[in-house]
């Protein structure tokens, strides 16, 4: 597994620019972890005690793009993409099932729509009221890099027992 797709943030950049550098360095990195492996791969679920799989993963991360900068942040209406099971679980980790293809399609898709709901906003600073609560942009882009880091640990682990191929 070699590092070639990923940009490095700048270290003197300003804040908006170091914020979305760094979350795109982290969607790069979800890429990267998943690049070269086959369906069966990207669904299996190689740690006996946990259901993550790295296509899992890529659906979370659908989700999870889509409710922060399209539900919360641009206050858009939203269909879920991965219906719930019937005890009510996000059906992103239910890959068995799940169109490869489809699942990176929609996520390239999510970064592409979040990227343009974060250029159509004038700073970091203004908030939208969401459940009660006040939240910035600024908020929710760093939540989105915590998010990522978060899941890019798992995917490590997850590679590793795949393939043993190891990186960062």
């Amino acid at each position: 597994m070699t590092d070639h797709q990923r940009a490095t943030p700048s270290k003197t950049a300003d804040d908006r620019t170091s914020l979305t550098a760094f979350l795109d360095h982290q969607r790069e990195t979800l890429a990267w972890k998943c690049a070269g492996l086959s369906a069966g791969q990207l669904k299996a679920k190689p740690v006996p005690t946990s259901d993550l799989s790295l296509l899992g993963l890529v659906r979370h991360a659908v989700d999870t793009e889509r409710i922060w900068f399209r539900l919360v942040l641009n206050e858009e209406r939203l269909t879920t993409c991965w219906p719930h099971t019937a005890d009510g679980e996000s059906g992103a980790f239910h890959v068995e099932d799940a169109d490869v293809d489809e699942a990176f399609a929609a996520w390239r898709a999510a970064c592409a729509d979040s990227r343009s709901v974060v250029d159509s906003r004038a700073g970091l600073d203004g908030t939208v009221e969401f459940r009660g609560e006040s939240i910035s942009l600024r908020y929710i882009l760093t939540h989105m890099i915590e998010e990522y880091a978060r899941h890019n640990g798992h995917a490590d682990l997850l590679r590793e027992a795949i393939d043993g191929a190891r990186g960062e």
